[in-house]
């Protein structure tokens, strides 16, 4: 008897630690990002120069004809998705006067390395900018690992660097208001 109540009670413990992380809806994601504002979709529109930019810094192909985001002032919101190791990590990134304010996990799906959802990794990225030099891309400062996450942290900076590359590409990279 006292065997089976060991054994659900680790397997609910163990069920509760390793489940996936809280997923984050678009609508919190936009509210953080543009508070009192309403939700206006943008959209960037990739022509062949863009997208092998972006295929260059993400290391395989990029297929979408666009993108969308959010945008306002000199400010914009992007929804991004990345494997990480063999799922998609869904990852939020707030831009403003070209540097990043936010990084936000929305949705974590991979069985390890969801530590980069925490504050502890995602902050790194505040202030931070893109250097693009004899096309190769680079983030201004180096972001701190997690060991066992190394697949999930590649992915959030790759997608930090290519929400900095298509922010350029907006009229909010360079207008007051918008």
């Amino acid at each position: 008897m006292f065997k089976n109540k060991l054994f659900t009670f680790l397997l609910t413990l163990s069920l509760s630690i390793f489940s996936q992380a809280e997923v984050i809806s678009v609508e919190k994601f936009h509210n953080q990002a543009f508070p009192e504002s309403e939700l206006r979709w943008q959209t960037l529109w990739l022509n062949q120069d863009l997208r092998i930019k972006a295929e260059k810094l993400l290391g395989h192909s990029f297929k979408e004809l666009r993108v969308r985001y959010f945008g306002q002032n000199k400010r914009t919101a992007w929804i991004l998705d990345e494997i990480g190791k063999e799922l998609p990590i869904t990852i939020g990134v707030v831009i403003e006067n070209n540097q990043i304010i936010d990084v936000v996990i929305l949705e974590f799906r991979e069985s390890r390395g969801g530590e980069v959802a925490y504050p502890f990794f995602t902050k790194q990225f505040n202030n931070l900018n893109l250097f693009i030099n004899e096309e190769d891309y680079k983030l201004s400062h180096d972001i701190d690992g997690i060991s066992g996450a190394t697949l999930s942290v590649r992915a959030v900076k790759r997608v930090a660097m290519l929400a900095l590359l298509f922010h350029q590409q907006t009229n909010f990279s360079q207008s007051s208001s918008q």
